[in-house]
């Protein structure tokens, strides 16, 4: 059963900056936000803590300015005591039982953000914040959890209309935020097969691709085998490590050739021929140590500073929607630079 929104629980004078019609309810006219290619945003990566550190991650990208988007792991987490499970921003075990909500880590924080979009009326740039949502843990039980966590803030979010069909696609009614889901399992069934037809679908999966064949080069291996079914209502982005760019993936950064660009275009062409949105991570460069101290992971590292933003500069060359990162200061002051800034909003 679909659970109640936020829409219909509150007191109406409680939530006339979300709810009231008029200049900054949600509308059916798609902003550039909601065309694929139209603009390259900051995607944050493993924007949350790791076992109490690096707390400051969500509020340093949101610094950054909007748009942007945050992702948030999601574990469906056990407590010791009652034996009950929650649903918890963390990167996995050990936990250490501090591990925050959603709501509190994500939604509470956006907050003041989402009030004043709404209040302002400009829906220029509506969505302002992706919310990419890595769920670790795909039990029915825990999908439905997200489901009504969302539910309570189902005014702030981009929708679509669910029809008979997942196709034809429908045009997603903007509001301040979007939610992309990144997991399997029974997604489907609750975010679109269990909502009635006429309500509105309130979060969006990623492109069902294909894997290349095993020993296969993944950076050689066609766009067009990669990804063969058209975007529809529930589908409708594509999520790719960068390895299907450069063969080893960050690690193996070398110079960036016309090689490594023609790629990197031919995968984005690809995605956005067939209307999707497409995601790249995660794009980082420091020294070992750094990475460490940071708690990036050695696998998203090309090893410098200089080969980092030289890919970021490409992936917003070739009309990337989310380029992934733990520097969210760094891609931000690439995407903000004049040189870079009419290719990063698709002007």
């Amino acid at each position: 059963m679909r659970a109640c929104s936020l829409r219909r629980l509150v007191p109406i004078c409680a939530c006339l900056s979300l709810c009231t019609p008029g200049p900054a309810a949600a509308q059916s006219d798609p902003p550039q936000g909601l065309t694929p290619g139209a603009r390259s945003i900051l995607s944050a990566h493993n924007c949350y803590p790791y076992q109490g550190l690096w707390s400051d991650r969500i509020d340093r990208a949101l610094a950054t300015g909007t748009p942007v988007s945050i992702e948030q792991d999601l574990c469906w987490v056990e407590d010791p005591a009652t034996h009950e499970h929650h649903s918890r921003v963390a990167h996995g075990e050990p936990y250490t039982g501090a591990e925050p909500t959603l709501k509190a880590h994500f939604f509470e924080r956006v907050g003041p953000i989402v009030e004043g979009a709404l209040a302002s009326g400009d829906q220029s740039a509506w969505p302002i914040i992706i919310l990419d949502l890595d769920v670790k843990d795909n039990s029915r039980a825990h999908v439905e959890a997200i489901r009504d966590a969302l539910l309570e803030y189902e005014p702030w979010l981009t929708t679509a209309e669910r029809t008979e069909s997942m196709t034809p696609r429908q045009p997603l009614t903007r509001a301040p935020v979007l939610v992309l889901l990144a997991g399997d399992g029974p997604q489907q069934a609750v975010f679109y097969d269990d909502v009635p037809v006429g309500e509105p679908l309130i979060a969006f999966a990623r492109a069902r691709g294909n894997a290349p064949p095993k020993g296969a080069d993944e950076a050689g291996f066609p766009p067009e085998s990669l990804l063969t079914q058209p975007a529809d209502n529930f589908h409708r982005w594509w999520n790719n490590a960068w390895h299907i760019v450069e063969a080893g993936g960050c690690p193996n950064a070398g110079d960036w050739t016309e090689s490594d660009d023609a790629r990197l275009h031919a995968l984005v062409a690809r995605a956005h021929d067939l209307g999707y949105f497409i995601r790249f991570y995660t794009i980082d460069g420091c020294s070992p140590a750094e990475c460490a101290l940071r708690g990036w992971g050695k696998s998203y590292n090309t090893g410098s500073p200089e080969a980092a933003d030289t890919r970021w500069r490409a992936c917003i060359k070739a009309g990337v929607d989310f380029i992934a990162t733990d520097d969210y200061e760094g891609l931000a002051s690439a995407l903000h630079e004049p040189s870079t800034r009419g290719q990063a909003a698709g002007d």
